[in-house]
Protein backbone atom coordinates (compact mmCIF):
# COMPACT_ATOMS: atom_id res chain seq x y z
CA UNK A 1 0.00 0.00 0.00
CA UNK A 2 1.25 3.48 -0.94
CA UNK A 3 -0.09 6.78 0.29
CA UNK A 4 0.59 9.83 -1.88
CA UNK A 5 0.37 13.40 -0.61
CA UNK A 6 0.60 16.28 -3.08
CA UNK A 7 1.53 19.84 -2.23
CA UNK A 8 2.59 23.03 -3.96
CA UNK A 9 -0.53 24.02 -5.83
CA UNK A 10 -1.99 27.50 -5.77
CA UNK A 11 -2.84 30.61 -7.74
CA UNK A 12 -0.26 31.97 -10.16
CA UNK A 13 -0.29 34.56 -12.93
CA UNK A 14 0.20 33.56 -16.56
CA UNK A 15 3.89 33.12 -17.28
CA UNK A 16 4.63 32.22 -13.68
CA UNK A 17 6.01 29.05 -12.14
CA UNK A 18 5.02 26.49 -9.54
CA UNK A 19 6.63 23.32 -8.25
CA UNK A 20 4.40 20.47 -7.18
CA UNK A 21 5.64 17.79 -4.80
CA UNK A 22 4.27 14.34 -4.12
CA UNK A 23 5.51 12.49 -1.07
CA UNK A 24 5.01 8.73 -0.95
CA UNK A 25 4.61 6.76 2.27
CA UNK A 26 4.32 3.06 2.87
CA UNK A 27 6.28 1.13 0.28
CA UNK A 28 9.51 0.97 -1.66
CA UNK A 29 9.19 4.20 -3.65
CA UNK A 30 12.02 3.52 -6.09
CA UNK A 31 10.30 0.56 -7.76
CA UNK A 32 7.25 2.56 -8.81
CA UNK A 33 6.72 4.44 -12.02
CA UNK A 34 5.45 7.88 -11.04
CA UNK A 35 3.21 10.24 -12.93
CA UNK A 36 1.41 13.55 -12.77
CA UNK A 37 -2.07 13.81 -14.22
CA UNK A 38 -4.51 16.69 -14.33
CA UNK A 39 -8.23 17.17 -14.64
CA UNK A 40 -9.85 20.43 -15.64
CA UNK A 41 -13.56 21.10 -15.01
CA UNK A 42 -15.71 19.19 -17.48
CA UNK A 43 -12.75 17.32 -18.93
CA UNK A 44 -11.27 13.87 -18.55
CA UNK A 45 -8.16 13.26 -16.48
CA UNK A 46 -5.08 13.38 -18.69
CA UNK A 47 -1.44 12.46 -18.35
CA UNK A 48 0.91 15.41 -17.88
CA UNK A 49 4.25 13.71 -17.28
CA UNK A 50 5.64 10.35 -16.26
CA UNK A 51 8.95 9.13 -14.89
CA UNK A 52 9.81 5.46 -14.75
CA UNK A 53 11.58 3.67 -11.93
CA UNK A 54 14.70 3.89 -14.11
CA UNK A 55 14.38 7.64 -14.61
CA UNK A 56 13.05 7.80 -18.17
CA UNK A 57 10.55 10.59 -18.74
CA UNK A 58 7.77 11.43 -21.14
CA UNK A 59 5.47 14.44 -21.41
CA UNK A 60 2.18 15.46 -22.91
CA UNK A 61 2.68 17.60 -26.00
CA UNK A 62 0.90 20.52 -24.30
CA UNK A 63 3.59 20.81 -21.60
CA UNK A 64 6.79 19.80 -23.41
CA UNK A 65 9.50 22.37 -22.89
CA UNK A 66 7.64 24.01 -19.99
CA UNK A 67 7.24 21.26 -17.37
CA UNK A 68 9.88 18.98 -15.87
CA UNK A 69 9.24 15.86 -13.83
CA UNK A 70 11.90 14.52 -11.48
CA UNK A 71 12.19 12.16 -8.56
CA UNK A 72 14.30 11.89 -5.43
CA UNK A 73 14.23 8.28 -4.28
CA UNK A 74 16.08 9.13 -1.07
CA UNK A 75 13.19 11.43 -0.13
CA UNK A 76 10.42 9.25 -1.59
CA UNK A 77 9.25 12.28 -3.53
CA UNK A 78 8.39 13.14 -7.12
CA UNK A 79 8.30 16.72 -8.37
CA UNK A 80 6.70 18.61 -11.21
CA UNK A 81 8.37 21.92 -12.04
CA UNK A 82 5.95 24.01 -14.08
CA UNK A 83 7.21 27.08 -15.91
CA UNK A 84 5.60 29.52 -18.35
CA UNK A 85 2.20 28.60 -17.01
CA UNK A 86 -0.87 29.28 -19.12
CA UNK A 87 -4.55 29.65 -18.15
CA UNK A 88 -5.22 26.32 -19.88
CA UNK A 89 -2.94 24.64 -17.32
CA UNK A 90 -5.60 25.31 -14.69
CA UNK A 91 -6.70 21.98 -13.23
CA UNK A 92 -6.51 19.68 -10.26
CA UNK A 93 -3.17 17.88 -10.47
CA UNK A 94 -2.92 14.30 -9.24
CA UNK A 95 0.10 12.19 -8.40
CA UNK A 96 0.09 8.53 -9.43
CA UNK A 97 2.27 5.57 -8.48
CA UNK A 98 2.12 2.48 -10.70
CA UNK A 99 3.77 -0.90 -10.79
CA UNK A 100 2.74 -3.68 -13.10
CA UNK A 101 3.29 -7.40 -12.91
CA UNK A 102 1.25 -10.34 -11.68
CA UNK A 103 -0.48 -7.93 -9.31
CA UNK A 104 -1.00 -4.37 -10.53
CA UNK A 105 -0.38 -1.61 -8.02
CA UNK A 106 -2.00 1.72 -8.90
CA UNK A 107 -2.27 4.50 -6.33
CA UNK A 108 -3.50 8.10 -6.48
CA UNK A 109 -3.09 11.17 -4.35
CA UNK A 110 -5.93 13.46 -3.33
CA UNK A 111 -5.02 16.16 -5.84
CA UNK A 112 -3.84 19.75 -5.60
CA UNK A 113 -5.46 22.71 -7.34
CA UNK A 114 -3.44 24.81 -9.78
CA UNK A 115 -5.07 28.00 -11.01
CA UNK A 116 -3.41 30.20 -13.62
CA UNK A 117 -5.13 33.55 -13.83
CA UNK A 118 -4.40 37.24 -13.83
Amino acid sequence: QVQLVESGGGLVQPGGSLRLSCAAVGSIFSIYHMGWYRQAPGKQRELVARITSGGSTNYADAVKGRFTISRDNAKNTVYLQMNSLKPEDTAVYYCNAFRGGAIVHDYWGQGTQVTVSS
